[in-house]
């Protein structure tokens, strides 16, 4: 590190900034050697002091194996949901596929189904991934991933859930992978102010039946039977307050089999029901 860029790193973390946060920041705005790159680092430090978070002032943030291109369009990825990646990954490898169809239910930024095709690839195996999601913006992003890593195997679905999926998946999904929205109205109020620069609508679910924040898990869960393949899989991430209900739910709607499993900090985290 140049001293020039020493400075700058004790001036931003004496107005406030994590250290490491402005190891990131200078890395990513300083490289380049642009001699307005100074100005547009202390631009982005001071959205970062105003709470925005460094995922979208950077612009792109690792998960697994991809850089995803993320802005306040998308959720930011977090590890828990890494943790269903592998999950998934390893219930495909235990059923032995080597060409699975595979649906990303609100997939946002792309990162679970564009993860599960890349790491496919990489074991020699052909799988084709459908992304669904309600939001354009968000399928815009997808989009831009997909590219990025030239993931070509992939198609792009405007819609609610299932509503608008092609009639023709029904009963051939080999796996339905989500990460709904499943924080309450009242648990969004309690929660990091950081999250208002995210897309309220992938983060906060109705509650339902006395559940909070179930909403949207109650419809997946309902509905994915129909469109899954047999011995088909849906792996789907939930709150901690969950695992009664998703395995009740799961019951309810048909599931031959269905476990909860916890995420790495021993907290329910992750359905995983098959038909």
């Amino acid at each position: 590190m140049t001293d020039a860029n020493a400075a700058l790193v004790r001036e931003l973390v004496d107005a406030g900034l994590n250290r490491r946060e402005v190891r990131w920041l200078v890395e990513e705005f300083l490289g380049g050697g642009n001699v307005e790159a100074a100005g547009a680092l202390r631009v982005a430090a001071k959205r970062r002091l105003d709470g925005e978070p460094l995922q979208y002032i950077i612009g792109h943030w690792p998960f697994r194996s991809l850089d995803l291109d993320l802005d306040g369009r998308v959720l930011i990825p977090r590890p828990e949901t890494e943790e269903l990646v592998t999950v998934a990954l390893g219930e495909l490898a235990r059923r032995g596929l080597v060409a699975p169809i595979i649906v990303d239910l609100g997939c946002g930024s792309g990162a679970i189904g564009l993860s599960l095709l890349q790491e496919l690839r990489e074991r020699g195996l052909t799988a084709s991934v459908v992304l669904v999601d309600a939001s354009l913006d968000a399928l815009a992003v997808a989009r831009r991933n997909a590219r990025k890593h030239s993931l070509e195997a992939v198609s792009f679905v405007h819609s609610t859930w299932f509503e608008s999926l092609d009639p023709s998946l029904r009963g051939h999904v080999d796996l339905l992978v989500a990460n709904p929205p499943y924080v309450s109205e009242r648990e969004f109020a309690q929660l990091d102010a950081v999250l208002r620069y995210e897309p309220r609508g992938a983060i906060v679910a109705p509650d339902d039946g006395g559940v909070a924040g179930f909403g949207d898990l109650r419809i997946i869960i309902h509905e994915a039977l129909a469109w899954l393949a047999p011995g088909g899989l849906l792996v789907c991430e939930h709150a901690d307050t969950h695992r009664g209900a998703v395995l009740d739910a799961a019951t309810a709607a048909g599931f031959g089999e269905a476990l909860d499993l916890d995420d790495a900090t021993g907290r329910p985290r992750v359905l995983v029901a098959s038909r």
